[in-house]
């Protein structure tokens, strides 16, 4: 079996192909391709893809795309939801839901960048994981840290510490526009980034210069084009909507607009895309 994801793995896509060829299919053939020529290859190879907006394999909520792997595949074993919970914290940059999340972002942002073939750094995420599984099943109650009571004193409020900080990096404008734009989303309302910047009082320059720090390194045009891309994606599932219905709920002015657009994110029409997800949805059923 095929499977087929975006290049330039880091967690998720390095994590699901780990549990892929451990628990489900040893024989499996993971493959990494550009974002833009994903449901093209999948056709083409016959492979399932994974990890990309709109096929079945992906986030739901706040669960990223190994938690539905387990759940798809009815997987049951302790240490792999302790896996889990890392594994969505480091990849949701919610570092609240496990203590080791942030250590297992930093590792795999630091091969990632020293390590520019997708296929060697999998080679290695696999040991990586190996090693992560065997903690999670044998050791992960052992504590490295052995104090007194003053370290320990001290080790407890400086966890305290990093608690109360890990839900802070993100400054408040950031989590508010984000709830600003899903809501133009949602309502097919285009907001400018100085109607934005005017909500939040806050200086166009300065937002326009600070976005993408904290909206995956995309400009303000870019991340409003990704979200509703995403959102068309999502409504191409729903045969009763047809593409002149979602070109208006995502908020393009017409059809011919929004086929433009996305075949410059997807490198493929609505209506290729379309056929590309009825196509995954039954190859990952049968």
């Amino acid at each position: 079996m095929k499977w087929i994801t975006r290049n330039r793995p880091k967690i998720d896509r390095i994590a699901c192909p780990w549990l892929i060829k451990r628990f489900i299919d040893p024989t499996s053939e993971i493959i990494y391709v550009p974002y833009d020529q994903v449901a093209a290859q999948a056709i083409a190879q016959d492979a399932i893809p994974f990890d990309m907006p709109g096929v079945e394999y992906s986030h739901y909520e706040n669960q990223c795309t190994f938690d539905y792997f387990l759940k798809k595949h009815q997987i049951k074993d302790a240490a792999l939801d302790r896996i889990a919970a890392i594994v969505r914290g480091a990849d949701t940059d919610r570092h609240d839901f496990a203590a080791q999340s942030a250590g297992l972002e930093a590792i795999f942002a630091g091969l990632a960048y020293n390590i520019q073939d997708d296929n060697e750094l999998l080679e290695l995420g696999m040991t990586i994981y190996d090693g992560l599984y065997s903690w999670a099943t044998y050791l992960y109650e052992q504590k490295h840290t052995q104090t007194g009571p003053v370290e320990s004193m001290l080790l407890e409020i400086f966890n305290k510490y990093l608690q109360k900080n890990a839900t802070q990096k993100v400054p408040a404008w950031a989590k508010e526009i984000r709830h600003l734009i899903q809501d133009q989303i949602d309502t097919s309302v285009s907001l400018s980034l100085k109607e934005i910047s005017k909500d939040l009082d806050l200086h166009p320059a300065y937002l326009s210069r600070e976005f993408s720090k904290y909206f995956d390194n995309l400009s303000y045009g870019e991340y409003i084009r990704k979200i509703r891309i995403d959102k068309a994606i999502e409504l191409l599932s729903n045969p009763a909507l047809n593409l002149t219905e979602i070109a208006y709920l995502t908020g393009f002015s017409d059809q011919s607009h929004f086929t433009r657009i996305f075949k410059l994110q997807t490198s493929q029409t609505p209506s290729q895309y379309r056929k590309f997800l009825l196509k995954s949805k039954k190859h990952s059923n049968s």
